[in-house]
């Protein structure tokens, strides 16, 4: 006589692993971004980080329009997780993270700052850059100093701004003035390009030497004058998470944001160039 028992273990073991097996080819067959719940969207709005928390962003001064657009497309995407911006000239940025500023991202308007960072250790990983930009010529509305050339800005009684040398925009405001042979007289130094375009916004200056983006996104308040001379400075951005980051996963998923299609889209919308090759 056969014993039922006996028989029906082999069923039952049967029927657990065709469930077993169901639910690891549905889990292989799940996309990344639904998998966890803190990353709802995908790869181009920097979603799926999967930390949560707050993610600090050390950030050059001119690119604090694409860069709070981006901020909020990264939160959205990460519940939970807030993105803390810090703008300022690139050069003040890096002397606080050499200080202990809790930076878990840095995006530099130049390479020189970065690559001092990077000698001195405080990069978790390659910089990688993302944007580049260019210089122009802010002028009050209806260009009253009559500013229509690089060299217009020697003119005797100009009150001309521009960015002090250590910072990315001064060292390219240098590199054309030696280029072309152009002797400017500034009545102020700034230390961040937003600084400068201040001082022609609120009607201190005749002229002030700004990013292309800059101009851009103060509307009606100035007026550009573009300089072919400007192409020969052209500053890259480059982006990188620092070392010892307290929110390691975030920085490096925001970094990828920014990296990624989505992050192009929203600074070339605000005027920046594509990484050069």
């Amino acid at each position: 006589m056969r014993r039922p028992a006996v028989a029906g273990k082999p069923a039952i073991a049967g029927k657990l692993l065709v469930v077993v097996l169901a639910t690891v080819i549905l889990a292989a067959c799940t996309p990344s971004g639904q998998a966890g719940q803190a990353g709802q969207g995908g790869a181009d709005d920097g979603g799926a980080s999967g930390s949560g928390g707050t993610v600090t962003v050390f950030a050059a001064a001119s690119l604090k329009s694409p860069f709070t657009q981006l901020a909020k497309q990264f939160e959205a995407a990460n519940p939970g997780t807030r993105v803390t911006l810090n703008f300022a000239g690139s050069a003040d940025l890096a002397t606080q993270i050499f200080q202990g500023a809790p930076a878990d991202v840095f995006a530099s308007a130049d390479n020189r700052n970065m690559g001092k960072l990077l000698d001195e250790g405080l990069v978790e990983d390659e910089p990688r850059d993302f944007a580049t930009n260019t210089l122009t010529i802010a002028v009050p509305p209806g260009n009253p100093a009559g500013i229509y050339a690089f060299h217009d800005l020697e003119k005797p009684g100009t009150k001309v701004v521009v960015c002090a040398s250590q910072v990315p925009c001064g060292a390219a405001i240098r590199n054309i003035a030696e280029e072309t042979g152009t002797s400017l007289t500034p009545v102020s130094e700034e230390t961040s390009v937003t600084d400068v375009l201040g001082k022609v916004t609120s009607g201190e200056a005749d002229a002030g030497l700004v990013y292309v983006t800059d101009a851009q996104g103060a509307g009606g308040k100035v007026e550009s004058v573009p300089f072919p001379e400007a192409a020969q400075a052209v500053n890259s951005y480059p982006i990188a998470t620092v070392k010892g980051a307290r929110n390691k996963a975030a920085a490096q998923a925001f970094r990828e944001l920014v990296l990624g299609s989505g992050g192009q889209a929203v600074l070339g919308a605000a005027g920046f160039g594509a990484p050069q090759p």
